[in-house]
């Protein structure tokens, strides 16, 4: 009886400790995964922030456009008007 005892006891603690060892190696390599991920999601950010000098360019563009169109219709208010 003693011996079925230590057999079963034997079993059940190495399917614990196999189970506790899968659980851990999942673990990690979602870990693995996860830090992966992240590497890339901050080189793809990177990549698509842009400069102070970028924005005031981009913006001073649209501006020169939009004092551009403001002139155009100033004059065709004014050969209107005549």
């Amino acid at each position: 009886m003693d011996m079925q005892f230590d057999i079963l006891w034997s079993g059940a603690l190495t399917g614990l400790i196999g189970f506790v060892g899968w659980m851990l190696r999942n673990y990690v390599e979602e870990q693995k995964r996860l830090q992966i991920l992240l590497n890339r999601t901050r080189e793809e950010m990177a990549k698509e922030y842009i400069t102070k000098s970028e924005v005031h360019s981009d913006i001073n563009r649209v501006m020169d456009r939009l004092d551009a169109l403001d002139a155009k219709i100033d004059r065709l208010i004014e050969n209107y008007a005549r």
